[in-house]
Parts: structure tokens; sequence; C-alpha cells
């Protein structure tokens, strides 16, 4: 079977009507979350509907960036480019301040002193894409 073509930027996120004004944000160094209108709680990943009550009246809010590990493996081999660059890595799911939980990665600190229940803020890496430049959240120790 043959394979189909990669592009340099495969890995970045393809941003569409639901989540374009979460990528926007994330290059002015802004993490965003929605909020349901209707029954007040928060959610991530972006979607129109609320997961909780199917309300249609929700809203982006900045999220305070802060937040603990909650989960997380070092990723020791990935034959793909870029990542086979970057290991080892450490792919975590983080469980904000506002209650969401979302995956990224932590960078800044060596893999082997990622903890459960680490305190950690939000950072963005950079990426470029043809003439665009895409912004990555991802997680680095708290101060």
């Amino acid at each position: 079977m043959p394979q189909m073509p990669r592009t340099q930027t495969w890995h970045l996120p393809q941003p569409d009507l639901e989540t374009s004004e979460y990528w926007e944000a994330a290059k002015q160094g802004k993490l965003l979350v929605k909020r349901c209108n209707g029954c007040g709680k928060t959610f991530f990943y972006p979607r129109v509907y609320c997961p909780f009550c199917w309300s249609a009246e929700t809203e982006w809010v900045q999220a305070s960036g802060r937040g603990r590990v909650y989960t997380f493996t070092v990723v020791h081999q990935n034959d793909l480019p870029p990542f086979n660059d970057r290991v080892p890595y450490v792919v975590a799911i983080v469980e904000l301040e506002e209650g969401v939980r979302m995956t990224s990665n932590i960078e800044g600190v060596a893999p082997d002193e990622v903890r459960c229940d680490m305190p950690v803020r939000v950072s963005f890496r950079e990426e470029q894409r043809d003439d665009d430049t895409v912004a990555l959240p991802v997680f680095v120790p708290a101060e």
C-alpha cells in the first residue's frame, strides 16, 4: 500500500471554525478554555455544545494557566519527525485550576524529574508552518 507523503508540518494543528479563536489567543500567550453559560461548567477540548448540559451557549474564557500534573509518560522512542529529534520527552495530562484536564508536553525539566501532582504553568512553544507561526501550549514547572 503506498504511503501518503507527509509535509514538514503534518503534526501541527489545523485551526477550524471552532478552534481558530483558541489558536489565535495562544499566539498572544493566552490559554483559553470553554465555559458553558447554561450550567457554568468549564470544559476542554473545544466544542460547540457543553458536554454536561448540551447547551450551545458556550464562550471562551482565559484560563489561569496554572495546574498540576495529573499523569504522564516519558516517550523514549518515536521514529516520526520531528518527534524523533525530541526523545526523550514527556506527554502529560495536566489538570488546570479551572478543573479541566488537557494533554500537553512538560518542558523545562528533565523527564526523570517530572512527578504526578507537580505544580506547572503554561508556556508556549512556537513552531513555523509555511508563513505562519503556531503557538503550542506546553507546561513548565511552576516557580
